[in-house]
């Protein structure tokens, strides 16, 4: 059924002629990879860097004509293009006005779109902070940590988002226990969905869990794109994203259009992973992104039995690496059974059990994050040194 529909859609879009004449967008290969799954499809179109704006039309046209297709229940068009280096192209756009000020003590850091040293980016309309959470390597708890900052912050009276960007493996669904699409409240603006009080959205509630994505750069990018900008996350103090793990598409995607206030980096004690946690701190820095600080998950286990503890991969790697680097160390997390069966069930242990140890280390995790983020302006923050290359 959906070979059916993605060879309908391809015939469909060939019938609408590119942007510079000479054929149509299909043949012309500015057509990405055509996504199809439960009714839904997904692709972008490559246009000219410098017409970009003036391509809309097209888009239109090109949604116009999937939305025809017979068992095609909603479609995601996006435009992408690709820029040369050194080339101007269009001018970037206008930050977004700066949100109301959080109902709280604590005064915001530069708004949106205001990042010394380079053009201003778009902010999210609303949003105070864009906090990414990111690793160097899978595997070391990442969205586990993400899903529990955010629920910390929220204990801690912060208004919360959580953006999935984990295109490949989406966790957060699973870990707010929530599921279900999300409602279309006006043109191709979407409700997130909340759990726990957090308003949460992940390409999992757009795909089933067990259809694998297989997406190029431009069809990441354009995803990444649509669940920051095309979302109602109405008056929020922080949106905590969950990156993939790694330096790819989505993290420099994330990096260089939206005006992140900080990266989070998770990683285990061991040399290994911090070997790739320098590589995910290296890229935020390179990209003038300010690093918020480590956090060092599965530090310890205490055994249930004896109360005796292990190091199982080590310990104090990486607050070691933070002093090193001078950035802030914001806490240790340890390998414990709870934290893991938690998640599992979509009930994380900040939520769990708010009252217990593991949930108290993450409401601390989660404050030093938001006094990293909240310096008033001019003030120094303390970030990884420029990294130079010969």
């Amino acid at each position: 059924m959906s070979d059916a529909i993605k060879a309908e859609v391809l015939e469909r879009l060939g019938r609408i002629a590119g942007p510079e004449g000479g054929g149509d967008i299909v043949s012309l290969g500015l057509v990405s990879d055509v996504f199809v799954s439960d009714g839904r499809v997904a692709f972008s179109i490559t246009v000219p860097a410098d017409r970009a704006r003036e391509m809309e039309p097209l888009r239109l046209a090109a949604e116009s004509a999937v939305k025809s297709v017979p068992g095609v229940e909603k479609a995601m068009v996006a435009l992408t293009a690709e820029r040369k280096p050194g080339s101007q192209g269009s001018q970037a756009p206008q930050a977004a006005p700066a949100a109301a000020a959080p109902r709280h003590s604590h005064a915001p850091a530069a708004p949106q779109g205001q990042r010394q040293g380079g053009p201003a980016k778009a902010g999210v309309p609303g949003v105070a902070h864009i906090i990414a959470v990111a690793s160097g390597k899978g595997g070391v708890g990442k969205s586990t940590t993400t899903a529990n900052i955010a629920l910390g912050m929220k204990a801690n009276g912060l208004r919360v988002g959580v953006m999935d960007a984990d295109i490949y493996g989406p966790s957060v669904p699973r870990l707010f226990g929530v599921s279900g699409r999300p409602e279309q409240v006006e043109g191709r603006i979407l409700k997130p969905l909340e759990a726990h009080g957090i308003k949460v959205m992940s390409i999992g509630f757009m795909v089933e869990e067990d259809t694998p994505m297989i997406w190029r750069g431009p069809m990441v990018m354009s995803a990444l794109t649509q669940m920051l900008r095309e979302v109602a996350w109405g008056e929020l103090d922080a949106l905590v994203v969950d990156m993939p793990p790694g330096t790819g598409d989505a993290q420099l995607t994330m990096a260089q259009q939206v005006p992140l206030s900080g990266a989070v980096i998770v990683s285990t004690p061991q040399d290994l992973a911090l070997i790739d946690a320098r590589k995910g701190l290296n890229m935020f820095r390179r990209v003038d992104v300010p690093v918020l600080g480590i956090v060092e998950n599965m530090s310890y286990f205490i055994a249930p039995d004896t109360g005796k503890r292990y190091d199982i991969f080590g310990h104090g790697g990486a607050r070691a690496e933070a002093e090193r680097l001078d950035i802030p160390f914001l806490g240790e997390v340890p390998l414990d059974m709870d934290i893991r069966i938690n998640s599992d069930t979509g009930t994380p242990i900040v939520v769990a059990d708010p009252d217990g140890a593991h949930a108290k280390v993450y409401r601390q995790i989660a404050a030093k994050v938001w006094d990293e983020v909240s310096r008033p302006m001019g003030e120094v923050r303390r970030t990884a040194p420029a990294i130079v290359f010969d």
